[in-house]
């Protein structure tokens, strides 16, 4: 007889448990992690920013260095991207002259400077 109640006790010991962890803020909470990186929004900014930072920069393409690797520029300055074949606008040309909208992230490599590691190019032109 004390086993058929068992069930429902339980139930209602781990609903009040996940009820209670719900509203804890402290350390160990989702509340308590830090914010994410903050974006870069300019080439200076990326410069300087932690490696892995989150990147979308409005410029221009100024022209091919090698392979997959291009120069970006905008006010502040420029800086070296790496566009994967992939991460091109479907049928779209891209010129010195065409703005676009790189998403991507900050990479710094061992003795080399940085560059913006693109996972996505828009027109916006």
């Amino acid at each position: 007889m004390k086993l058929r109640h068992l069930p429902l006790i339980a139930a209602a010991g781990l609903f009040s448990t996940i009820t209670l962890a719900a509203g804890y803020t402290g350390p160990g909470s989702d509340a308590a992690k830090p914010a994410a990186a903050a974006q870069v929004t300019t080439v200076k900014q990326a410069q300087s920013a932690a490696d892995d930072t989150p990147a979308v920069l409005e410029g221009v393409i100024t022209k091919r260095l090698h392979g997959e690797h291009y120069e970006f520029k905008d006010a502040t300055g420029t800086i070296q991207v790496e566009i994967d074949h992939d991460d091109w606008p479907a049928g779209a040309s891209v010129s010195e002259s065409t703005k676009v909208r790189l998403t991507g992230e900050v990479d710094h490599h061992n003795r080399k400077a940085t560059d913006i590691d693109v996972d996505r190019v828009e027109i916006l032109q």
